[in-house]
C-alpha cells in the first residue's frame, strides 16, 4: 500500500483496488476448473453412494417440514426468502459431506455415524461461524419484508397463486424485484465469501472462526473467476433442485457438499492440477 501524510498527518493517497490481491492466495485457476471439482464430488457421492443419498434424503425431509410448516403458520409470505436464505447455512449444513470426502481423500474408513458425529479440529469455533450464518439468513429475511412493505405498504400478501401477476404486471412490482435483487445479491455475495472455505477450514484445521472467515474473503477476492463459476455452478444446481420440488436435494445437495469440499482443497492448498485427491495430483506432490 501507497500512503503518503501532509502536513496535517491526513493520507493524501490510498490504495486501489489492485493493491487488495494477494499474489500468495492467488491460484491462477481456469473457470473450467470447476467442473472439476463437481467430477471430483461426483466420484466422492458414487463411493459408498448410499451415505451421501441418505444424508440427502434427511436434507430434503427437514427441507419439506419446514416448507409444510411455514405454510400452517400463515408464513407463506417468506417462504421465497428463506429458501434463498438456505444457501447461507447450506456450508454448515454440509459438514458431514465434507467429513466423507475428507476421509475418502486419506483412506479412512466413513459411515453415516461418522458424517453425522462430526468432530472439527477447531472444536465450537464452528459453532460460532454457524450461528452467525444463521443470523445472516435471518436477517435476509427480514430485509425481504421490509422491502416488501416499502414498496407495497401494509397490504396484505397475496399468496403464492397471486404474486406472479402482482410482481410481473405492475410498475411497482417490478421495481421491487430490481431492488430486492440487488439488495439478495449483496447479502448472497458476502455470505459465499465469508462461509466457501471457512466451515471446511474449520473442520480440517486448528483455528479461530474469525481468521476462517477472513481467510475465506481473500480467497474468493483473489480467485474471483474461478469463484464466480463455482458459484454460479451451486446455483444453478439448486434451482434445478427447487424445479424439482425439492426432491433434486437429495442427490444435489451432497454432490454440492462433497463438490465444496473438493474447491477448498484445490484454493487452500492448491494442487498442481488443481484438484485434490486425484493421482496425478498426489504423484506430483510425492
Amino acid at each position: 500500500m501507497i500512503e503518503a501524510e501532509d502536513n496535517y498527518g491526513l493520507l493524501t493517497e490510498t490504495s486501489g483496488i489492485e493493491e487488495t490481491r494477494n499474489p500468495e492466495k492467488q491460484r491462477h485457476l481456469p473457470p473450467s476448473v470447476a467442473l472439476d471439482w463437481l467430477r471430483a464430488g461426483w466420484r466422492d457421492l458414487k463411493t459408498q453412494a448410499g451415505i451421501s443419498i441418505a444424508y440427502g434424503l434427511a436434507v430434503y425431509g427437514v427441507s419439506l417440514l419446514v416448507v409444510v410448516g411455514m405454510f400452517a403458520v400463515g408464513w407463506d409470505h417468506i417462504l421465497f426468502p428463506a429458501i434463498a436464505g438456505f444457501m447461507i447455512v447450506g456450508p454448515v449444513v454440509a459438514i458431514g459431506l465434507y467429513e466423507k470426502s475428507r476421509a475418502l481423500e486419506v483412506g479412512r474408513p466413513v459411515s453415516l455415524k461418522t458424517m453425522l458425529g462430526v468432530r472439527a479440529r477447531s472444536g465450537a469455533q464452528i459453532v460460532f461461524v454457524g450461528v452467525l450464518l444463521c443470523l445472516l439468513m435471518l436477517l435476509w429475511m427480514r430485509s425481504a419484508v421490509i422491502i416488501y412493505a416499502l414498496f407495497f405498504g401494509y397490504r396484505p400478501f397475496p399468496g403464492l397463486q397471486s404474486i406472479a401477476p402482482m410482481l410481473f404486471g405492475t410498475t411497482v412490482g417490478w421495481t421491487m424485484m430490481v431492488t430486492g435483487t440487488v439488495i439478495d445479491g449483496l447479502f448472497a455475495a458476502f455470505s459465499f465469501a465469508i462461509s466457501a472455505f471457512s466451515i471446511p477450514m474449520l473442520l480440517n484445521e486448528r483455528t479461530d472462526a474469525m481468521t476462517a472467515m477472513s481467510t475465506s474473503m481473500s480467497l474468493v477476492w483473489n480467485n474471483l473467476r474461478v469463484m464466480i463459476a463455482w458459484g454460479a455452478l451451486a446455483l444453478g444446481l439448486f434451482l434445478a433442485s427447487l424445479l424439482s420440488g425439492l426432491v433434486g436435494l437429495v442427490v444435489i445437495f451432497p454432490l454440492l457438499g462433497h463438490t465444496a469440499w473438493h474447491a477448498y482443497k484445490a484454493i487452500r492448498r492448491p494442487d498442481p492440477v488443481g484438484l485434490s485427491g486425484s493421482n496425478e495430483a498426489k504423484m506430483a506432490r510425492g
